[in-house]
């Protein structure tokens, strides 16, 4: 079980991107995902939480109103669409999946992906 994550790539700031997460073998509607970013030299820190039904929603402060995550039972897909993109936003993005319902904490998530590179240049 492994969410793939992909979508990353080289923008400027200003710009946006839609990140996609695939997720096989596991009942994808039975888990909240989450998306989680880590920068060089820094820890991991959450980015935003969606339930399982696609419901309940929460983000971190510093993307509200920039980023909207959204996700596709029929497709065991979740997206995060990242607007006005900042050079503070260039990290890893990495997705999770966690059965014990949306969270902002990394140790709520059982399954993560390998990440894809955002790099938003000034």
């Amino acid at each position: 079980v492994q969410p793939q994550a992909f979508g990353g790539g080289l923008v400027q700031a200003g710009g946006s991107l839609t990140l996609s997460c695939a997720v096989s073998g596991l009942i994808f509607r039975s888990h909240a995902m989450g998306w989680f970013r880590q920068a060089p030299g820094k820890e991991r820190e959450f980015v935003a939480t969606i339930n399982k039904t696609g419901v309940r929603k929460d983000y971190a402060d510093s993307v509200k109103g920039r980023f909207t995550l959204s996700r596709d039972n029929a497709k065991n897909m979740v997206y995060l669409r990242m607007n006005n993109l900042r050079p503070e936003d260039t990290a890893v993005y990495l997705c999770a999946a966690s059965r014990w319902g949306p969270s902002n904490s990394p140790e709520m998530y059982g399954y993560w992906g390998q990440g894809t590179l955002v790099t938003v240049s000034s």
